[in-house]
């Protein structure tokens, strides 16, 4: 009964602006751990639910201030993880809004199979999945691991660290053919394929093998669908003080979601499948929530089991 969560893990120089002096904005820079898979195993254990977390990280400064924090937060960090010459970094610029643009420091790379017990559910996105050389590994991985266990995808595109377009929509694709559940935002969507809609886009997806496909919308709400229709779900109402790690705050619940509801594994495969609406709607608000509560903090604080169904029982009722 544990998730394995491959992908990468670096360290976020967050830069915002500060107040002004003599007319010029001074901008002020904090540094804290990062990355979307590893987010998602983090908020996973907040969770309670057992986590081990295969990424590529050094032994540096950097790479044991990534263990300590991961390791901290209850997640088992997978022998072999920390062999990289340097800990990736991803420095985040927020504008007015919250919202971060990032430029990236990463070298990504996996060998072998973790030496961990069979997971109920697989999860990777992001860079993993589309950096050479370690996107082949991770995409073997996928493979190796679709008989036995749920799958969920997360693309979470990095436009700046993809040199050719269509190689990593045609990785998308075939990641996409693997997956269970596929969470998606309408920017990644955007970026994917200008000319259809994100409801065009989900629905074509949802042919090709997931059994969920969700698009998040940020204030706008998300959307997800299933064999047995469209829902669509309002984002709740909060003070915003930046975005980051909403969407993998989303993602996170939307899995804790799907495994209380006992969805998860590869004997469930075709339970999941016959999700009906009303049930995936319970999960999406369910996903939402959690990024909501997220992004009322500062950076990728992700919400545990105690904050997050307090504010389910005085939200939801």
């Amino acid at each position: 009964m544990r998730a394995l969560v491959i992908g990468e893990a670096l360290i976020d120089i967050v830069e915002r602006a500060s107040s002004t002096e003599r007319g010029h904005e001074r901008p002020s820079s904090t540094e804290c751990v990062g990355g979307s898979p590893l987010n998602v195993a983090v908020g996973l254990a907040r969770l309670g639910r057992e986590v081990d977390f295969l990424t590529h990280i050094g032994s540096d400064i950097h790479g044991r201030r990534i263990s300590d924090y991961v390791e901290s937060s209850g997640v088992q960090l997978v022998p072999g993880s920390q062999d990289a010459a340097r800990t990736p970094t991803a420095r985040a610029t927020l504008d007015a809004a919250g919202s971060a643009t990032y430029t990236f420091d990463i070298d990504w790379q996996l060998t072998g199979t973790p030496g961990v017990g069979p997971p109920l559910v697989v999860h990777t996105g992001s860079i993993a999945t589309v950096l050479e050389p370690g996107c082949l590994a991770t995409a073997a991985l996928v493979d190796t691991y679709h008989l036995s266990a749920t799958l969920t995808f997360d693309p979470n595109i990095r436009p700046a660290l993809i040199a050719d377009a269509d190689s990593a929509r045609a990785r998308i694709d075939r990641l996409l053919e693997r997956a269970d559940v596929v969470k998606a935002s309408d920017e990644d969507l955007r970026w994917i394929d200008p000319t259809r809609t994100p409801d065009q886009i989900a629905a074509a997806w949802l042919t090709l093998g997931p059994s969920i496909v969700v698009v998040t919308m940020g204030g706008a709400g998300a959307l997800a669908m299933c064999a047995a229709g469209t829902v669509r779900v309002p984002a709740f109402t909060m003070d915003v003080v930046d975005t980051v790690g909403a969407g993998d705050a989303f993602m996170t619940g939307l899995i804790d979601s799907l495994w209380s509801l006992d969805l998860l594994g590869a004997d469930r495969r075709s339970q999941l499948a016959a999700i009906g609406p009303d049930t995936l709607t319970t999960a999406v608000r369910a996903a939402a929530l959690s990024a909501a509560l997220t992004v009322g903090r500062a950076g990728a604080d992700l919400p545990d089991r105690a904050s997050r169904d307090a504010a389910a029982s005085a939200i939801l009722g």
